[in-house]
């Protein structure tokens, strides 16, 4: 989820905060008023603030999540979660994608583009 959308969309961030409760996670980070921010990344080219929307985590492992919503700016979404899943990678972390409904197709479309095929959105 960009920015602007982030501001628009805060009840599905509600609802996955909410869901992620259910299922155990601690620690839960994102850019709502009551949570501590997430981690964001500067981007030297052009000094854009990448962070993911949501960070937990779960049995000693850190966890980055991102919310998948139609969007006009999918090349900007298409490059945070290639840098989201590298440096998750590098640090032994996971990255998850979720989606809720009439979203999904469109999320299974970028990953397919981004070569992220073997990840599955969670659907709320």
């Amino acid at each position: 989820m960009t920015a602007q959308d982030r501001k628009e969309n805060s009840s599905i961030l509600e609802k996955s905060i909410d869901y992620l409760k259910a299922k155990g996670f601690t620690n839960i980070k994102s850019d709502l008023p009551g949570y501590e921010s997430p981690k964001s990344f500067v981007r030297k080219s052009n000094g854009l603030n990448v962070s993911p929307d949501i960070s937990a985590n779960k049995n000693g492992r850190k966890y980055y999540f991102d919310i998948s919503l139609k969007t006009e700016a999918s090349r900007l979404l298409k490059s945070k979660w290639l840098l989201l899943d590298t440096v998750a990678r590098l640090k032994s972390f996971r990255f998850r994608i979720i989606t809720t409904t009439g979203h999904v197709r469109y999320t299974d479309n970028l990953l397919a583009e981004v070569n992220l095929s073997n990840k599955t959105p969670i659907r709320i």
